[in-house]
């Protein structure tokens, strides 16, 4: 549904959030090895969550990544996806084409409008607070949990 760099971009976010609640700022080795991401990949995503404003670099000493408090509690899921992927999910055609509306729908377009207007209220409600805390709380996950059975 998300592109990989906004899937990656979220993961980032919501890890970097994690950090910051406890005054920690994160080096690109931590988040990309967290979120199982190409360190390249993941300095891109950075630079775009960085120039959007949702995630702050400080360089030198101490550097890293990190998220202030009155962000984490501001910041909402669909600023993340609009920095990466921009309104295409929940505006576009569940399908890709180039033109679909009310007028001339594809196969999928009422009951994907559902959808989209589900994910669209889902994105703009949901703070990185939210998913910072439920990760803290064990509640949500970032990494698959593997188990030996």
């Amino acid at each position: 549904m998300f592109s990989k760099a906004c899937e990656y971009g979220i993961r980032a976010s919501i890890f970097i959030a994690t950090k910051s609640s406890k005054g920690i700022r994160v080096g690109i080795k931590d988040v990309a090895k967290e979120i199982d991401s190409p360190e390249p990949f993941t300095a891109k995503i950075m630079q775009i969550l960085t120039k959007n404003g949702i995630i702050h670099s400080a360089k030198g000493v101490g550097g890293g990544f990190e998220v202030s408090g009155e962000a984490l509690k501001s910041i909402k899921l669909i600023q993340i996806v609009d920095a990466i992927d921009g309104d295409k999910i929940y505006k576009g055609c569940g399908i890709g084409l180039k033109e679909c509306s009310e007028q001339h729908p594809c196969p999928v377009h009422h009951e994907f409008k559902k959808i989209r207007g589900l994910l669209l209220e889902m994105l703009t409600k949901t703070t990185l607070e939210q998913l910072a805390l439920g990760v803290k709380s064990g509640d949500f996950f970032l990494k698959t949990l593997i188990t030996n059975e």
